[in-house]
């Protein structure tokens, strides 16, 4: 049996503001889910449907340090982009939410079950350290349903769609709760892992993790953040406009749009990369222009 969270230090969750109901009527999925998930909480992935390249909606994004091949996490599995070509992972059709690359070949994942496979709906956070070929329940099979993971040096902070909490872990297998929003995604400040934003419908959340308070941050309605550097913090709206800040989070600038509704985000240093409803893209220019690399199936 998968240990439970530990008792919890909670943030209350706000009253949806007027500007929380403009977000979410600015963005269908998240009017039809709560969060950016592209599915119920109790789905399963379809086993086999007749198009074997079906990826359906995409969930995260990594590059593998290993060989810098960009893989997703998507509804009907985990899939190795080589080119415009997208090749499912160990035929295997589960339904891979909040897909994180944590180094070489090594895979943190959550969601649930392929419909072939005798495994509770929610499958807690899962790991693979073998690119996806294989994944192994670390914690909370049953229990959680993780929308968002978050590493962030030696801390691992994950959304959990069941209790609406927001935990941390150090050893990947007891959590902690450090807040309770309606989140869509998690970034960490990367020079202060304890220093948390998670977005929501209320606006950017800033979480001290080390004392359970949080502010809100002057910030655009954004869907998705990714935090790479100090001075590099990639915020994506729900109609696919890109924001960057140098100073986390203080001021803004805008860059580039991404056509369709935004569904993940991942930045490197060399190139950007989004998934949305139209597919998955790429930038070069640090998001003034994105080119599609594979279109999504409909």
């Amino acid at each position: 049996m998968q240990p439970a969270p530990t008792e919890p230090t909670t943030v209350p969750s706000r009253t949806t503001s007027p500007r929380a109901r403009r977000l979410v009527r600015a963005f269908p999925v998240l009017a039809a889910t709560a969060v950016l998930a592209g599915c119920g909480a109790a789905d399963t992935a379809e086993q086999g449907p007749p198009d074997a390249e079906l990826m359906g909606h995409i969930h995260g994004i990594g590059v593998d340090p290993a060989d810098d091949t960009v893989y997703v996490g998507a509804h009907y599995g985990v899939f190795r982009l080589d080119g415009d070509t997208a090749t499912r992972i160990a035929d295997r059709w589960q339904d891979t939410m909040s897909f994180t690359v944590v180094g070489e070949n090594h895979f943190l994942a959550s969601g649930h079950p392929a419909l072939d496979e005798d495994l509770p709906t929610h499958l807690g956070l899962i790991e693979s350290t073998d690119a996806g070929e294989t994944w192994t329940p670390r914690a909370l099979q049953g229990d959680a349903d993780f929308h968002a993971l978050e590493p962030a040096d030696g801390v691992l902070y994950g959304f959990d769609s069941q209790s609406g909490e927001i935990y941390a872990s150090e050893d990947w297998t007891t959590f902690r709760r450090v807040g309770r929003f309606n989140a869509f995604d998690l970034a960490a400040d990367p020079t202060d892992p304890t220093r948390l934003m998670a977005t929501t419908p209320d606006g950017i959340a800033l979480v001290d993790t080390s004392n359970a308070t949080s502010s809100t941050l002057d910030a655009p309605a954004l869907a998705f953040l990714d935090w790479p550097r100090a001075d590099t913090l990639v915020g994506l709206a729900p109609d696919g406009r890109v924001y960057l800040s140098p100073d986390q989070g203080r001021s803004w600038t805008t860059g580039g749009r991404v056509p369709g509704e935004p569904s993940a985000l991942e930045v490197s240093d060399d190139e950007w990369f989004a998934a949305t409803s139209t597919g998955l893209y790429r930038s070069a220019d640090d998001g003034s222009t994105w080119d599609l690399i594979h279109a999504l199936e409909h």
